[in-house]
């Protein structure tokens, strides 16, 4: 007998079996109408975990009561306090702990990526992206070519998407690196793309661009704390990343940064601060820099302790939970997703994200092309706002496109078959 995945008993009954299900009581839960939200923004803004709150209060009694002590003295001193998200963050990513450091924010430690890891020349100026990268991101390097003195409008090199949906094969991507290869100095590309959802075969283009001469770099800002990395073997030269999305961080938290081992002692030049300086020497206040090896090498100043706390609580979980349990969950929930969608919404909803699981992680990124004799950006905007009123809260992203990202986390099965419900409410409602 076929189960019904339309019913509630099905849907409550594969949250009653989640291993995991213990870990949604440790988020709090925005309310609407006195019940909990069904929240699938995880990818723009991640749910707070009850343990920040602790953490800061940490930071906060210690400020009070130890004031510039609390540098050098009791519980989490704020010294070494980067240390302490070092080996769950290098296990998050995939990574060894010499290789990643939380400092600054994403966009800003692109540039300093850039600054180190760009170095054009006459002959290999160029920077690869994907066409309709982040906007942040497109800014970043259409400003460090033309810092270095080059041209972005023949210096830029966009990859465009060139399958029906909106998405890029690998083929495509493997032309582009083929055709430009030569005159490429950096391949920049997304863990996970932010309109449609599509995730990457990260070796693989670090594999290629290697092989024609560039650099390497991800923007994983999708990708951290959604799909399970390794970093460390992938061989890319460096990566980026925020942790307020999928990583529950908090606003504008603190960023993540990866450089490979590899260049651990580089001598590449660097945009140099203090916190940077190798530690042993670093309070004789000297004149000249000597970098600590590895990631934390390229940091400038001490962390942002208040801004770092969070990250500590959120870490916490991802360690309790493990990546592959976390993956494992996320392939079920937006695999029942996707299986409602195409059984109840097939004329209502089209689906962007790539089927094949491997080149997706939570999201699914959607369409309306139908209901209410509404089309295109007029009938997505009409879903999207009234979905919102029914306590189911996705995000938008211009032109016409609905993210929905249940996160393992703290989603479950009710959380996506009240979005379904809803969608058809609307659909339903002349």
């Amino acid at each position: 007998m076929t189960e019904n995945l339309y019913s509630d008993s099905y849907a409550l009954s594969r949250d009653a079996a989640d291993p995991l299900r213990a870990m949604r009581s440790q988020f709090l839960i925005p309310q609407h109408d006195g019940a909990d939200q069904a929240y699938f923004v995880g990818n723009s803004l991640g749910l707070q975990p009850r343990g920040a709150r602790a953490h800061v209060e940490e930071v906060l009694d210690k400020w009070a009561h130890e004031a510039v002590e609390g540098h050098f003295t009791g519980q989490a001193q704020w010294m070494p306090y980067h240390e302490l998200v070092r080996e769950s963050l290098a296990r998050l990513v995939g990574a060894k702990p010499l290789e990643v450091v939380a400092m600054n924010t994403l966009t800003a430690n692109l540039h300093f990526m850039m600054v180190s890891f760009y170095r054009p020349t006459r002959e290999r100026p160029a920077i690869l992206v994907e066409a309709g990268a982040f906007p942040s991101d497109r800014y970043a390097v259409e400003s460090q070519i033309r810092f270095h003195g080059f041209d972005p409008s023949t210096d830029l090199i966009e990859v465009q998407p060139d399958r029906e949906d909106g998405t890029t094969s690998m083929e495509a991507i493997e032309r582009a690196i083929a055709t430009h290869g030569a005159r490429v100095a950096l391949v920049l590309w997304p863990g996970v793309q932010y309109r449609t959802g599509q995730a990457f075969d990260l070796p693989r283009i670090a594999k290629l661009a290697h092989e024609h001469g560039a650099v390497c770099g991800f923007d994983l800002a999708h990708a951290v704390g959604n799909l399970e990395l390794a970093l460390h073997d992938s061989g890319v030269d460096f990566a980026v990343w925020c942790h307020y999305k999928y990583v529950n961080s908090g606003p504008g938290a603190v960023a993540g940064c990866f450089v490979h081992e590899r260049h651990a002692h580089t001598d590449r030049p660097r945009f140099a601060g203090w916190w940077g300086h190798e530690q042993g020497s670093r309070f004789r206040m000297g004149p000249h820099f000597v970098p600590t090896p590895g990631a934390e090498g390229w940091q400038l100043s001490n962390p942002p302790i208040l801004g770092m706390a969070p990250l500590r609580a959120s870490l916490e979980l991802f360690d309790a939970a493990g990546m592959p349990a976390l993956r494992a969950k996320s392939l079920l929930l937006t695999g029942y997703l996707e299986a409602l969608i195409r059984e109840r919404l097939n004329g209502t909803l089209q689906i962007v994200t790539p089927a094949d699981p491997a080149q997706r992680g939570c999201q699914l990124s959607l369409r309306v092309i139908g209901g209410r004799g509404l089309t295109g950006r007029d009938a997505g905007r009409a879903l999207f706002d009234y979905i919102a009123t029914k306590g189911v809260l996705g995000d938008w992203r211009e032109p016409d496109v609905i993210r929905i990202s249940p996160a393992p986390l703290y989603n479950t099965h009710a959380d996506v078959l009240r979005f379904v419900r809803a969608v058809e409410a609307w659909r339903d409602d002349a």
